[in-house]
């Protein structure tokens, strides 16, 4: 079988114009605050990096891992914490950093998760949001662009560890 050829959604162009209105909004937003910047590995990375270069606030960054997919297009609908955070969130303004927002089901359980340690205010900002696919209610606070039920990959997104160094955002229409 011939490998699956991508076909671009959004140019690098498109992209960096977004992700910088993305981070003007946020700075106005936390205006005179220090920022804590979670990321979710590994697809959030290409994005987040480019975001707080964007932003114009003080921030601190850690990281975070979960899981639901494993090594194909469709999730698995369980959700595992398999790196947690190493800075404490209590009191702090937090910004979380997602590549997409699928079904719902990994940040409304990561939200829930970082809810109990209490941090003055807990948003989401999600690069791509597939409101097709939700399987439990959850809206992201920031989002760089809704998409269509497509797989797509590129700027850190992969389909089974593949294409993550794709600098345009493209749909794989060979993948379900």
């Amino acid at each position: 079988m011939a490998e699956a050829q991508p076909n671009i959604l959004f140019t690098r162009e498109a992209i960096r114009r977004r992700v910088d209105e993305l981070a003007g909004q946020i700075s106005r937003d936390y205006a005179g605050k220090e920022l804590l910047v979670v990321g979710i590995l590994n697809g959030a990375f290409v994005f987040m990096a480019d975001l707080i270069r964007g932003l114009n606030v003080p921030c601190r960054v850690d990281f975070v891992r979960l899981a639901s997919y494993g090594c194909g297009s469709v999730s698995s609908g369980e959700v595992r914490i398999t790196k947690d955070l190493e800075t404490s969130l209590a009191g702090r303004e937090v910004l979380i950093v997602e590549d997409i927002v699928d079904t719902g089901l990994t940040l409304s359980r990561l939200v829930g998760v970082l809810r109990e340690r209490r941090p003055a205010s807990l948003k989401v900002c999600a690069f791509l949001d597939k409101q097709e696919r939700r399987r439990v209610p959850f809206t992201a606070d920031y989002v760089g662009f809704s998409i269509p039920d497509r797989f797509v990959v590129g700027y850190g997104l992969d389909y089974d560890e593949q294409y993550r160094f794709l600098p345009d955002v493209c749909v794989l229409d060979q993948v379900r």
